[in-house]
């Protein structure tokens, strides 16, 4: 019967392709009677035993009649439930098989589009090659579209269905989702968490959207993706405004309580590690009269035990998120905590209050969780550590205050819950760890170490396992990290107390039981607190990193002598010093980057400068060719006239004094005039361009060879102006004072004075060149002092 059908669809008659292809999708579909669930499997693997007949299925999905191409679509779905990854692989290697495939999105009948959703949710499911082609042959802007014209989060089952597929497409792929950025994708998001303020509006089918749509922006924003890429995706929904549209809802009232949960969740990993997107929820308020920090809100959710567990939950990994390499955000709430920024009028409720009062209730489920949330506070920061030493309770009216490191320790001594007991624990750990100070405090009660070794000698039941193990951690993180400050808690006397009391072996096993422990691993695997009841929430994931750090540390320590230990001690100093040192050259690489990038900018600036210049010099230049081509022009002119004004001084001496030849020389002194003001507005000229070269000479650094042109050139301007005085003295000489001529005194006198003005024109253009002169050399001085320091800085 199968060889019949599959015959039947390779001849392509149209009618019984129809046919064939709704009864081998009817054959295949799962939702058959149970006793034949693995009919369908079986025709399946028939069908795809010959890669052919799936090739051909793929042709037939390429008709646009409806009643091919929709049964086309149904069979390939259903044969891709009963045989994926066959099924898969046959398509992938098919020519042009995803392709064909990815044009059912763009169909116009809605049935056939919805399908080809359905069916490429199948196709790219657990396949990063197919999905890695679906999102370059346009999934993203199609999907996107689909939803858009759907109504976003108020669509139906097509919106949920697109969803599916995009997370398909994303989820565990690190070029998709690159990809999916870079498209600028992430900013057609926004409109999904438009909600509104209507509290009625929120159908089953919109909160399963909008929890869909939840998860999505998680999977671009997931701790598990590369940090690189995680950073860039935080950036961008901060920057379209996404964030701020999702801490909307997270102080909207009337929203379901699973989409807050989920809310919640997506902006702790939004702004997990984001400086930029953690100050901005720092500054988010709850629309509360009078408002308060959204900090503030979910803080009381958390240590209120009538809240969902979930919740609760959901609100601790935002308070971690906050904190997460956020050394702002912990000094902030630390600050809360301390006496000289306590609100005295009592008007308002702080971070560290609400800390402090679910540290001490009697609810150990609220006692967990704001211990864990103050170790947070106090990750990686020494400073704080020191600073939370100071913080002073009221236990009672009429009893002195205790430090809160105190009152820790007396609630551990009660005999508390299991739970609130390991919270304490694991925030006195985090407390003491690295912070020598905070040992010696803890270690100044006596009652201390007694409590720690009883607890640790004893042999009680499963459940006191994890309490021995954390305190054999606190312990050996008091003897690691002891500065031997207290002369009967040195670092010898406690190895000794342990050897005697509880045996080295005996507390190296019980230290053991921590990573020994189930809800260890469980905790160790991922940020988020995920526990199936409040009873499994023992251990944090940041303090499982912790223990790992410790434990092989603790245990050589509990084995090494008093030699060893100085030794050791004097290593960590040497360590120390090295660390100032490190730290000192870092501060000092620093500054040198920053001055180098200064450097590098003024370089770049001159380097423009420096072009801008070089054009101008050649425009310059070009400019002084041409006043120098006019100069040889009039010096041309000039030897024509003397040599026509000699001709006729030697026909004045000879044929005797005539009164035309007087009125001539007066007509060619006066053209002597004229040249010799259009020379003198030439000079002006020249002297102009020079000023403009030799103030721009002063910016650049590589102008050194056109200075010296230019001095060649302004000498030689210089030589042609003395050559021009003693021509000039030369027409003076032309026409001699013959004491045999007899013409009129006014005359004569006339023509002296003229000669008088114009020698001393020629006069001031010489003393104006050598003022000009004068400057230039200047300017070169102060050219070669700047260059030489900048040549310095560059070096």
């Amino acid at each position: 019967v199968g060889y019949f059908c599959i015959c039947v669809l390779r001849n392509s008659y149209f009618f019984q392709s129809c046919v064939v292809i709704n009864w081998f999708f009817t054959i295949t579909e799962e939702n058959l009677p149970k006793q034949v669930d693995d009919l369908g499997s079986q025709f399946t693997e028939i069908f795809i035993k010959q890669q052919e007949n799936v090739t051909l299925l793929l042709t037939l999905v390429e008709e646009f009649d409806f009643h091919v191409r929709w049964p086309g679509v149904k069979l390939l779905t259903s044969l891709l439930k009963q045989q994926g990854p066959q099924v898969q692989q046959i398509i992938l290697v098919s020519p042009m098989g995803v392709s064909r495939l990815m044009d059912l999105l763009a169909d116009s009948r809605e049935v056939i589009r919805n399908d080809g959703v359905l069916l490429l949710q199948q196709l790219t499911k657990s396949n990063a090659a197919i999905q890695k082609i679906v999102a370059f042959e346009n999934a993203f802007e199609r999907l996107l579209d689909i939803i858009t014209e759907e109504g976003n989060s108020d669509g139906g089952i097509v919106v949920e269905d697109c969803l599916l597929l995009l997370q398909n497409l994303l989820k565990n792929n690190n070029s998709n989702q690159n990809f999916f950025k870079e498209g600028s994708y992430i900013q057609r998001m926004k409109p999904w968490f438009e909600v509104g303020d209507d509290n009625c509006g929120w159908s089953a089918q919109k909160v399963t959207n909008l929890h869909l749509m939840l998860q999505l922006v998680r999977v671009l924003v997931s701790p598990t993706n590369p940090p690189g890429a995680t950073s860039s995706c935080q950036k961008a929904m901060f920057h379209c405004g996404l964030l701020q549209q999702l801490c909307t809802i997270l102080m909207a009232t009337g929203v379901p309580a699973d989409i807050l949960t989920e809310t919640i969740n997506t902006v702790s990993e939004v702004i997990r590690g984001c400086q930029m997107n953690q100050d901005y929820f720092a500054s988010v308020n709850a629309p509360s009269n009078p408002p308060r920090p959204a900090i503030v809100v979910l803080l009381m959710s958390m240590v209120n035990e009538r809240q969902p567990f979930v919740l609760r939950c959901a609100v601790l990994y935002c308070f971690q998120c906050f904190l997460y390499k956020n050394q702002k955000g912990q000094g902030e709430i630390v600050s809360t905590l301390l006496p000289s920024t306590i609100d005295a009028t009592g008007n308002s409720v702080s971070a560290g209050q609400l800390l402090c009062g679910g540290l001490f209730s009697t609810d150990s489920l609220s006692n967990w969780c704001a211990a864990v949330a103050l170790a947070h506070a106090l990750q990686e920061n020494a400073t704080l550590k020191e600073q939370l030493l100071r913080v002073q309770l009221a236990t009672s009216i009429g009893n002195p205050p205790v430090s809160l490191l105190q009152q820790c320790t007396n609630i551990l001594s009660q005999g508390s819950k299991v739970q609130t007991r390991v919270g304490l624990l694991m925030l006195l750990c985090t407390w003491l760890s690295n912070c020598s100070i905070a040992v010696t405090h803890f270690l100044h009660n006596p009652a201390n170490v007694p409590f720690l070794t009883g607890q640790i000698a004893e042999n009680l039941g499963e459940e006191e396992q994890l309490v021995q193990g954390l305190c054999a951690l606190l312990l050996g993180i008091s003897i690691y990290y002891n500065d031997n400050s207290l002369e009967n808690y040195r670092k010898e006397k406690l190895k000794q107390l342990i050897e005697k009391r509880i045996g080295r072996e005996n507390f190296i096993e019980k230290l053991g039981f921590i990573s020994k422990h189930e809800l260890y691993s469980r905790a160790a695997q991922k940020p988020q607190p995920s526990f199936s009841s409040p009873d499994h929430m023992m251990f944090d994931h940041e303090f499982t990193k912790l223990v790992k750090e410790l434990e092989g540390v603790i245990s050589k320590a509990i084995y090494k002598s008093s030699e060893e230990d100085k030794k050791e001690e004097e290593v960590k100093k040497t360590l120390e010093q090295h660390d100032n040192i490190v730290t000192h050259y870092k501060k000092v690489i620093r500054e040198q980057d920053q001055e180098l990038e200064e450097l590098k900018q003024r370089i770049n600036t001159l380097t423009s400068q420096n072009e801008q210049l070089q054009v101008t010099v050649t425009q310059q230049v070009s400019q002084i060719q041409q006043h120098k081509d006019q100069y040889n022009l009039l010096k041309v002119q000039l030897g024509k006239d003397t040599q026509h004004h000699n001709s006729h001084s030697d026909t004045f001496q000879m044929n005797g004094i005539q009164t035309e030849e007087v009125s001539k020389l007066k007509e060619e002194l006066e053209e002597w005039k004229n040249k010799h003001e259009l020379l003198q507005g030439q000079l002006r000229e020249k002297d102009s361009v020079i000023e403009k070269l030799v103030s721009a000479l002063t910016v650049s650094t590589e102008l050194d060879a056109e200075l010296e042109v230019l001095r060649s050139q302004i000498q030689l301007q210089s030589a042609e102006i003395s050559k021009l005085q003693m021509e000039n003295q030369k027409l003076q000489v032309m026409v001699p004072v013959n004491k045999s001529l007899i013409f009129s005194l006014s005359e004569v006198k006339a023509l002296s004075e003229e000669k008088e003005s114009l020698k001393q024109h020629l006069d001031s253009s010489s003393s104006t060149v050598a003022i000009l002169q004068d400057e230039k050399n200047k300017l070169q001085q102060e050219v070669c002092f700047w260059l030489t320091r900048i040549r310095s800085y560059l070096h």
